[in-house]
């Protein structure tokens, strides 16, 4: 099976290889495959799981086809739109970024070398923000290895050709899990009770994506994330970055963001949090977008 559902317009500037390189720097990435050609990933609509890959087509259209399940209904499909939009990120203008990145010696050759390349979210905030409790003070392999065994243990799953395809957990599921039983798989008590806090926050309805993106600003939305046990700062901007679309968030604490502008400007020491902010003085509006681009000199 391998029905069109849909087409999406690109972009003039979206570049499906620089988003795929991106989304393939970790092989224990469990939520989603690549190949050369795009991106195939496992969703639960209408309450069954579905096989969709997403394919850049004629005409610089993005295609939405049908690999595996019943072809969902009206509702559902547009609910896979809008997820795929926000995902990659699709209806936002770079054009001013990429106008300021044009004037900045920093940022002018990562734009070049990746120019295209969108922030690839996380719409939903629940993977959003375990994510970013996961990678807390630990490397970016061993954040993957933790998702792929919280994933495993709790998420649903499809088998299709020989390959197992992953949906990550849904809230609900960890209403009777105890702290203990994180901690098996390697997550410290810290990051298992804030992850069992978070879920139970969601799973009641006391906490959305919604209600944060109805806050009167992003940083009252990270404040709100700052009131859970366990979200600090750093957390609390990545999720403002991947998941709710600031395009203004700049995480200051990252350790990542920090080596790699030390390496770039050739400083003897990591740039302090106040460093960072005069550096990013010309960004403004876009130090999310930045920090993106600047990760990438990374890996």
């Amino acid at each position: 099976m391998n029905d069109l559902l849909f087409e999406l317009p690109l972009p003039e500037d979206f570049n499906m290889n620089a988003c795929l390189e991106y989304m393939n720097r970790s092989p224990l990435e469990c939520l989603f495959r690549t190949d050369e050609a795009g991106i195939t990933r496992m969703f639960r609509l209408e309450e069954e799981p579905v096989l969709i890959r997403l394919t850049v087509s004629e005409g610089h259209r993005l295609s939405v086809s049908l690999l595996h399940g019943t072809v969902p209904g009206t509702d559902s499909l547009e609910g896979l739109a809008r997820y795929i939009v926000e995902w990659l990120d699709l209806d936002r203008d770079l054009a001013p970024f990429y106008k300021l990145a044009e004037a900045d010696s920093l940022l002018r050759p990562l734009v070049s070398l990746h120019y295209g390349l969108r922030i690839v979210g996380i719409p939903d905030l629940f993977e959003a923000l375990c994510w970013a409790i996961l990678g807390q003070q630990v490397n970016l392999a061993f954040a993957y290895t933790l998702k792929q065994r919280l994933t495993a243990e709790y998420g649903e799953s499809l088998e299709r050709e020989g390959q197992t395809y992953y949906q990550f957990p849904r809230p609900e599921v960890f209403a009777e899990v105890q702290a203990e039983e994180l901690c098996r798989l390697q997550l410290t008590r810290s990051k298992a009770c804030t992850v069992l806090e978070v879920a139970a926050l969601i799973a009641g309805g006391e906490l959305s994506r919604e209600d944060l993106l109805a806050l009167p600003s992003p940083a009252a939305a990270e404040q709100r994330l700052l009131e859970i046990r366990g979200v600090g700062p750093w957390t609390s901007q990545y999720v403002r970055m991947r998941c709710l679309r600031d395009a203004s968030s700049f995480p200051v604490g990252d350790v990542g963001l920090q080596n790699v502008v030390k390496f770039l400007t050739g400083l003897d020491r990591k740039p302090t949090p106040a460093e960072l902010l005069e550096l990013a003085r010309p960004w403004q509006g876009w130090e999310a977008y930045a920090t993106f681009y600047l990760w990438r000199a990374l890996y």
